[in-house]
C-alpha cells in the first residue's frame, strides 16, 4: 500500500480547510449580488460583511477598513502605486523597503528607481533599524512610505514592526505598510495596536481558497486612486462584483486560523531541526538568531543541491520547497539569502519546511527519514560517513 504524501509547503499555499470548503460551497448557492437591494442581495451582502468583520478581528483593524482583493499581490501593488495617503497629507514620493521583501513588493511598486532605498538586513535577516533611522533623517522633508514584511516567506524571520512604526512616527510624514501574507494566522497581529497604516494579506496562506486577499487600512488612511475603476463596491476603492464565495471562505479561515497553534507547530519545527542537525552537524538554519514563524524552517547543508534534493524528496512522497523557488517552478539564487550574506554555494542547497494546520507528528517522522536518505546519498558522494 502506498503511503499518503506529506505536505510541508504551507508557506507556498496551505490546503483549504474542510470548514472553509463547506462555507464556500454554501456561498455558491447565494444567488444575489451583494449590491442589490432585494432579499437575495441583502443575504449576499450579510455574508460578505460577516467575512469582513472576521478578517478585521483577526488583524486588529476596524471593520470598515478591510478592502477585499484578489490576493496579497494586488493589495500590495495598490499600496505601492503611490496612491496611499493619510488625511491632509500628500502621497509619499519615496519608498524605503527591506532588502528581503517578497517580489510583490520589490517588483510591484511604481516609484522611480532613484526614489527607492533598500534597508539592509543583518545575517539573521532582521532589518537594520539604524540605517532606517538614517534614511528617515536624510529625507526628513519628504513624504516616505516604508514597506517591511511582518515575516519572511523563506526564512520565517519576524521583523520588529513596533520599532519601525516608532521611527516612522518620529519622522512625522512617513507611512508604514507591512506585507503580512505569511504572518496572518501564524502569529498575533494587531494592526491598530502596532500603528500600521496599511497591511496586506492573502487567504491561501492560512486555509482559504486561492485568489482572495485583503488590503487593511488604518483610520484616516486611504487611496487617492481606486485599485480598480468601476462601480461603488469596496468603498469605491475596488470596482467590480465581489468574489463572494472566496470572501466567505476568507472569513471562515480567518476565524479558524488561531495563532495559538504556534504552541503545537513550533515544537514540531524544532524537532525537525534537531533531528537534521543530529545527522548533519554542519547544518545551517537561516534566521536562527532572530524571532521566526513557528511553522517555518529554512536550512542548508554544504554540498547539497536543492533541485536534486527536492526531486528525491518528492519521489519519497514529501512536498517541500527551496528557499528560492520562483513562480516558474525553477530554482534561482535567493535574494533573501543573498541579503543575509549567505554564500552562493550554501544558498544553492537551501530547503524550506513549512508546517500548517494539518501537519502531524507522523509528518515530522517521515520528513526526517526522507531527509536522512538524501543526506546519506550526499555523504557517500562526498566520501564521508553520515
Amino acid at each position: 500500500m502506498t503511503s499518503p504524501r506529506v505536505y510541508l509547503d504551507h508557506n507556498a499555499t496551505s490546503p483549504v480547510r474542510p470548514e472553509v470548503a463547506a462555507a464556500v460551497a454554501q456561498a455558491l448557492t447565494l444567488v444575489g449580488n451583494p449590491s442589490s437591494i432585494h432579499g437575495e442581495g441583502r443575504a449576499a451582502r450579510a455574508a460578505l460583511e460577516a467575512a469582513r468583520d472576521a478578517v478585521a478581528r483577526r488583524v486588529g483593524a476596524g471593520t470598515g477598513r478591510v478592502v477585499f482583493t484578489s490576493g496579497g499581490t494586488e493589495a500590495a501593488n495598490a499600496v505601492l502605486s503611490g496612491a496611499l495617503t493619510r488625511a491632509g497629507q500628500p502621497a509619499p514620493t519615496r519608498l524605503l523597503m527591506s532588502a528581503t521583501e517578497h517580489p510583490c513588493i520589490a517588483a510591484g511598486h511604481r516609484f522611480p528607481a532613484d526614489a527607492v532605498d533598500l534597508i539592509p538586513v543583518d545575517t539573521a535577516g532582521l532589518v537594520d533599524l539604524g540605517v532606517l533611522a538614517a534614511l528617515l533623517a536624510r529625507h526628513a522633508e519628504t513624504g516616505v512610505l516604508i514597506s517591511v514584511q511582518a515575516a519572511n516567506n523563506e526564512t520565517g524571520v519576524i521583523q520588529p514592526l513596533g520599532a519601525i512604526v516608532a521611527l516612522a512616527r518620529a519622522h512625522g510624514r512617513a507611512l508604514v505598510h507591512s506585507d503580512a501574507v505569511q504572518a496572518v494566522g501564524k502569529i498575533p497581529l494587531d494592526c491598530a495596536g502596532l500603528g500600521l497604516d496599511a497591511l496586506t494579506l492573502s487567504g491561501h496562506k492560512f486555509g482559504a481558497p486561492k485568489g482572495i486577499g485583503a488590503l487593511v487600512l488604518a483610520e484616516g488612511v486611504g487611496l487617492s486612486e481606486p485599485l480598480l475603476r468601476g462601480g461603488s463596491q469596496e468603498g469605491r476603492l475596488r470596482g467590480g462584483t465581489e468574489n463572494l464565495p472566496g470572501i466567505v471562505g476568507l472569513g471562515v479561515a480567518a476565524e479558524l486560523a488561531e495563532p495559538a497553534e504556534a504552541a503545537r507547530l513550533a515544537p514540531m519545527r524544532d524537532r525537525i531541526a534537531l533531528g537534521l542537525r543530529a545527522r548533519a552537524p554542519d547544518l545551517t538554519v537561516f534566521g536562527a538568531g532572530a524571532p521566526r514563524l513557528p511553522n517555518t524552517l529554512c536550512f542548508a547543508v554544504p554540498g547539497l543541491d536543492a533541485p536534486t534534493a527536492l526531486m528525491a524528496l518528492d519521489l519519497a512522497g514529501l512536498a517541500l520547497s527551496s528557499g528560492s523557488a520562483c513562480a516558474s517552478g525553477k530554482v534561482a539564487r535567493s535574494p533573501v539569502l543573498a541579503a543575509m550574506a549567505v554564500s552562493p554555494a550554501l544558498a544553492a542547497g537551501a530547503l524550506r519546511v513549512s508546517l500548517g494546520w494539518n501537519s502531524t507528528e507522523s509528518d515530522v517522522a517521515r520528513c526526517l527519514a526522507a531527509c536522512e536518505r538524501v543526506l546519506e546519498t550526499l555523504y557517500r558522494r562526498q566520501g564521508r560517513a553520515a
